[in-house]
């Protein structure tokens, strides 16, 4: 009888730890949890990635760019030369800021079509000529906070105007990244649109200073 009991003890305490062996493996580690865990890294589902949109081709907008970068090299104007090709027939002075920014303050004559309004439908509009004559410029043609010489405001209109040409200069003009400047945006984009006889104001100029006349439409 000893022995029968000491077989059903042994054979319980090896069940039992092979038992519990097998519960430990089964249970994952926890996780941790809530603001201070790690972020998961990867995408989400990596093996269910969306598949590829037709309407977007980056790979394609790169190699435009790279052509647009080329093409640009020689069409960079000076202050003068800017202001002596606007004043010839048929030449387009495009500006490609938000209206808001434009009705600050814009290059007199120029027209606005915003950069992200940029489409086939809208060139087609604004710009239906492609062998025109286009010039552009930016934010970051324009030092920030200066008081152009020549603006023109409406004081009744400009919600600016009490605060002076220098508030609404900085205002209409805030700088962008270097590498990320409009002028770059828009003249790839017209580039990949077929425009071809692009010109781009090239130096950084001051506006209290700068002989191109600029004025301001704000109501």
């Amino acid at each position: 009888m000893k022995y029968v009991v000491l077989a059903l003890v042994f054979a319980g305490g090896f069940l039992a730890a092979h038992l519990s062996g097998v519960t430990t493996a089964a249970v994952p580690p926890q996780q941790p949890q809530g603001p201070g865990a790690p972020a998961a890294s990867g995408p989400i589902n990596p093996d269910r990635l969306a598949p590829a949109n037709p309407n977007i081709d980056f790979q394609g907008y790169m190699k435009i760019a790279v052509a647009a970068q080329e093409h640009r090299l020689k069409r960079r104007l000076t202050e003068a030369d800017f202001i002596e090709l606007s004043k010839k027939d048929g030449v387009i002075i495009l500006d490609a800021r938000s209206k808001e920014k434009f009705d600050l303050m814009h290059i007199k004559g120029s027209v606005n079509l915003s950069f992200a309004d940029i489409d086939i439908e809208s060139l087609k509009r604004v710009l239906p000529d492609k062998n025109a004559t286009i010039l552009i410029y930016c934010n970051n043609n324009f030092t920030a906070g200066g008081a152009p010489a020549s603006t023109t405001i409406t004081p009744l209109n400009n919600p600016l105007a009490n605060k002076g040409r220098a508030a609404t200069a900085a205002a209409a003009f805030p700088s962008k990244n270097p590498v990320l400047s409009l002028n770059i945006s828009t003249y790839t984009a017209l580039y990949g649109y077929g425009y071809r006889n692009v010109y781009e104001l090239g130096p950084l100029v001051d506006p209290t200073k700068t002989k191109i006349e600029l004025v301001s439409t704000a109501k």
